[in-house]
């Protein structure tokens, strides 16, 4: 990404996680996910994605884990609700692009508010969705940024367990 915070992918992974867009903190240290209040790492542990808890300096490790990182608007700003509809708009055909060339096979999305506006459709529920991005299953987990008062760190791992299940572990 051009303002610091650059994705980490590799071709063929089980899931990209998709953030909206990066935050201020993860922006200027250069790591995602690296906000004191995000939940991001430690849910991805406990959900069984990592067998320990990633610190955001190690970021680029995921990709070990079947894992990449990408965000849908690349601007950094202090909350998500500070971007435009018309930043998703501009950001729509490169970013679908992008999870075509790497064909992971879900792309999950924290949060309903990215893939809302990518897909034009009001009413997004959690979990997989019907239609597909850049030919990957879609799945929609809930934001893991200490702002979600909805989700408590056990709701979140339950949430994104249920996406390591099937991404990760299809046969068990």
């Amino acid at each position: 990404m051009s303002e610091g915070l650059e994705d980490i992918l590799a071709e063929r992974l089980a899931v990209v996680f998709c953030g909206i867009n990066p935050g201020m903190t993860a922006a200027a240290l250069g790591h995602h996910f690296a906000g004191r209040g995000n939940r991001f790492w430690r849910t991805l542990h406990l959900a069984g994605f990592t067998p320990a808890q990633l610190p955001p300096e190690n970021d680029r490790t995921i990709v070990l884990y079947q894992c990449g990182l990408t965000a849908v608007v690349e601007r950094p700003t202090a909350r998500a609700d500070q971007l435009s509809k018309h930043e998703f708009a501009a950001a729509a055909a490169a970013f679908e692009q992008k999870i075509a060339h790497y064909a992971p096979r879900y792309v999950a999305f924290l949060g309903k508010a990215a893939y809302s506006a990518l897909s034009g459709q009001r009413a997004v529920d959690w979990g997989l969705q019907s239609l597909t991005f850049g030919k990957a299953a879609v799945w929609i987990l809930p934001n893991p940024s200490g702002r979600n008062l909805a989700f408590n760190l056990e709701k979140l791992v339950v949430a994104y367990q249920q996406l390591r299940r099937v991404a990760i572990d299809p046969d068990q």
